[in-house]
């Protein structure tokens, strides 16, 4: 075990959401944080607007793909983060589960690179807010978040 906290990040595919809060917490948190992402359904690629607009940030995705949770790694994780509506993550005793349900351009008809570039920012905030929740010297609060 590390005294680093650590974060799962999981969305349905693990080719979009989960895959940019992760590359963000990585390039924000540096060594402080273990940082995973992962998929309940795995896809079979990352979404390319996804990583264009980490891109821009300078955060490269290159060496990613979709993987599944694995079931190993999840007891040992301090906070798993749900991205969106759809993804679902039972319960496991010790681990501390949250949701962001992260804002959807596409609602409000905003598609393309555009809408990515907005899902990124809107990720973004929720990952430094988490950052800060996590490197502080005070315990975490367990009624902190949305628990599923």
């Amino acid at each position: 075990m590390s005294d680093k906290p650590s974060v799962l990040f999981v969305c349905v595919k693990n080719g979009g959401k989960s895959q940019m809060a992760a590359g963000l917490m990585r390039h924000l948190a540096g060594d402080r944080v273990q940082v995973h992402s992962a998929g309940t359904r795995p896809g079979t690629a990352l979404n390319e607007l996804s990583v264009a607009s980490l891109d821009e940030l300078g955060i490269d995705l290159a060496d990613e793909k979709p993987k599944p949770i694995d079931p190993d790694l999840l007891p040992t994780i301090d906070v798993v983060v749900t991205l969106g509506r759809e993804a679902r993550v039972e319960p496991v005793p010790g681990v501390r589960i949250i949701n962001w349900d992260t804002d959807e351009p596409s609602e409000r008809g905003i598609d393309g690179i555009e809408r990515m570039r907005l899902v990124r920012d809107d990720i973004h905030d929720h990952v430094r807010h988490l950052l800060t929740e996590l490197t502080t010297s005070e315990p975490s609060d367990p009624t902190k978040g949305h628990r599923q």
